[in-house]
C-alpha cells in the first residue's frame, strides 16, 4: 500500500477486551456486557478509521498477547504488538520509542475517540514535518486523544496523573521543561463516562 506519509507510523493503543475490566466508568448505566460491547466497537471504529485513511503504516498495540485472538479478527488483518511497561505512561513511551527507531515520526492514538478522522491524522503528521517535536490532540476532558513525536523522552510520560483532567496540562508543562517545540490540534471528545454517551446517540448499536 502507498501511504501519504511513508516515513511515519500510526500506533493504536487498545485495552484487552475483558469483561468487567473495560469502560468501568460507564457502570451502572451500562451493564458489564454493554460496557465490553462499547469498548470493542470503539476499538473497531478507530482501527477502521486509521487503516482506511492510508495516511501511514499502522500497528495495533494491545495490553496482553492473550487478547490477540480478538484483534486478529479485524479486517484487514492488524499488525499486533504487545504493550510493555508498568503503567500507561511507560507503555506509551516504550511503543513510541520502538516506532521512532524505525520511522521519522510516530502518531499514537487511543481507542476511545470515535471522532478521529483522516484529516486530523494528516494535520498531525504535517505539523511534525514542519519541525515540531510533538503534536497533541487534546481531549475535552483534560487529557489527550493523540500524541505525535519526532523525538522521545521518558520525562514526558513519568509522574502524570493518567485518567484525570490534569493530563494535558501536566504534559504541556513537561514539554516546556524539555524546551521542545509542539503544537495542539482542535479538541475532541473521548467516550469515557455515561455523560459522554449523549455524544454518540447516532451510534447506539455500540452499547445496546
Amino acid at each position: 500500500m502507498t501511504y501519504e506519509f511513508p516515513h511515519g507510523l500510526l500506533i493504536q493503543f487498545a485495552k484487552a477486551p475483558e469483561l468487567g475490566k473495560v469502560k468501568t466508568r460507564m457502570q451502572p448505566q451500562l451493564t458489564t456486557e454493554q460496557s465490553l460491547s462499547l469498548h470493542c466497537q470503539l476499538v473497531k471504529r478507530t482501527y477502521h478509521t486509521l487503516v482506511h485513511s492510508a495516511v501511514a503504516a499502522l500497528e495495533l498495540w494491545t495490553s496482553g498477547s492473550d487478547s490477540f485472538e480478538f484483534f486478529q479478527d479485524l479486517e484487514p488483518r492488524a499488525i499486533l504488538r504487545e504493550q510493555l511497561g508498568s503503567d500507561l505512561g511507560l507503555r506509551m513511551h516504550h511503543a513510541l520509542s520502538d516506532g521512532l527507531d524505525r520511522y521519522e515520526a510516530v502518531v499514537l492514538v487511543g481507542s476511545d475517540c470515535p471522532f478521529l478522522s483522516p484529516e486530523v491524522l494528516r494535520e498531525a503528521f504535517k505539523l511534525l514535518g514542519t519541525g515540531k517535536d510533538c503534536v497533541l490532540g487534546p481531549a475535552t476532558d483534560g487529557g489527550y486523544v493523540l500524541i505525535g513525536l519526532t523525538r522521545n523522552s521518558v520525562e514526558l510520560f513519568t509522574d502524570i496523573d493518567w485518567g484525570t483532567d490534569e493530563v494535558l496540562a501536566q504534559t504541556c508543562s513537561r514539554l516546556h521543561q524539555l524546551e521542545w517545540q509542539w503544537a495542539e490540534l482542535a479538541p475532541l471528545a473521548d467516550i469515557d463516562t455515561p455523560e459522554d454517551l449523549n455524544l454518540i446517540t447516532c451510534l447506539k448499536e455500540y452499547y445496546v
